[in-house]
């Protein structure tokens, strides 16, 4: 079953939408992006930040990170994939793309909200990892696997070996390896795998078979490791330790299954519910990065006005959350690109193609 097809079909089309998007990748960086958006808005009900909600939440937060990077190894495959795609052309854009990622982010790390900024690290990710896309598949999938293990061991190495001094001087050696290497919620060795995984499963294809039940398989096995370490032997994972890797590729490949599962439903009406579920997610994740920069804002105004981790502010909160999501699933109906995936394309497209 292609998952290309039924829900796009039976969703409503934004004028300006770009007739060659695919539905899972949409679908799957919309889920990251509301993942990112519930779990931003906790500090707002500070009282909710245990039990089962936050519990959920904390899920959710686990979550945004590598589905991003999963989805920006579909993107990346899917343009490579294209018919005349030149390799290098494609590398050259991604490297500009991941500058502006990485400008970006520094930009609103300044902002003075309480998001530990995600664009430089997806940026450096994505620079790094499109060149390994032009190997074959087995290879990227070999690399992937070599990065997923040694990953955790050289964030240590490179921690104990580099002088603290060069480590977190804010110079751009610092934040290379900051990045990198040693932030406490992010890194490239940790992200990287996820990019090349989620260019594996483009090539693949998105459909029901034998590798979506074993993906469901693995979800299932690698998502209890991290809790069952903590709660059998006290041992707490570190971010970017193997544990908490395996706990992040459990929920990405659950998220993965999921959104598979729904996209390939064919028979009605259960396909056009699912197209009116799915289309909130389809919108919201193709304008992912000016929603992100919009977010921010929202965050930063609310931490100007001392909102936050003190008392519960739920309006706050679904402003956020329902309001953010709101606006997005609105431009993307009347307007279609968001401003800086429009700003993005018209600097890439400067890049020249290959003499023919």
């Amino acid at each position: 079953m292609d998952a290309t097809t039924t829900v796009s079909r039976a969703a409503p089309t934004a004028p300006r939408l770009q007739p060659d998007r695919v539905l899972v990748p949409d679908v799957l960086r919309g889920v990251a992006i509301v993942a990112m958006l519930i779990a931003h808005a906790m500090p707002l009900v500070p009282s909710l930040r245990g039990g089962a909600i936050g519990f959920a939440a904390g899920n959710v937060n686990d979550l945004a990170s590598p589905l991003f990077a999963l989805v920006m190894g579909m993107s990346a495959a899917l343009v490579l994939a294209r018919p005349g795609a030149s390799g290098g052309r494609v590398v050259v854009q991604n490297l500009i793309r991941g500058a502006v990622l990485v400008a970006l982010g520094v930009w609103l790390g300044g902002w003075g909200s309480w998001i530990a900024i995600v664009l430089p690290h997806l940026g450096l990710t994505l620079a790094l990892g499109t060149p390994i896309l032009l190997l074959r598949s087995r290879l990227v999938a070999v690399v992937a696997a070599v990065v997923l293990v040694a990953g955790a061991p050289l964030n240590a190495l490179v921690a104990a070996s580099v002088d603290p001094a060069v480590l977190y001087a804010r110079t751009p050696v610092g934040f290379l390896l900051q990045w990198s290497f040693v932030d406490p919620h992010y890194r490239l060795t940790n992200l990287l795998p996820f990019l090349l995984l989620g260019a594996l499963l483009l090539r693949h294809g998105f459909r029901r078979d034998r590798l979506l039940a074993v993906l469901a398989v693995v979800a299932v096995l690698a998502y209890p490791v991290r809790p069952a370490l903590e709660r059998l032997i006290g041992l707490e994972s570190v971010s970017g330790s193997h544990p908490d890797t395996l706990h992040d590729l459990g929920l990405v490949l659950a998220a993965y299954v999921v959104v598979v599962l729904l996209a390939t439903v064919r028979r009605r009406p259960a396909s056009t519910v699912i197209a009116a579920v799915l289309t909130p997610f389809r919108a919201v994740g193709s304008l992912a990065l000016s929603v992100y920069v919009l977010q921010v804002a929202v965050v930063a105004a609310f931490a100007t006005r001392g909102l936050g981790y003190v008392a519960d502010t739920p309006g706050a909160a679904l402003l956020l959350v329902l309001g953010v999501w709101a606006v997005a699933v609105l431009w993307w109906r009347f307007v279609g690109i968001g401003p800086l995936e429009w700003l993005i394309g018209r600097l890439t497209r400067l890049v020249p193609g290959p003499r023919r």
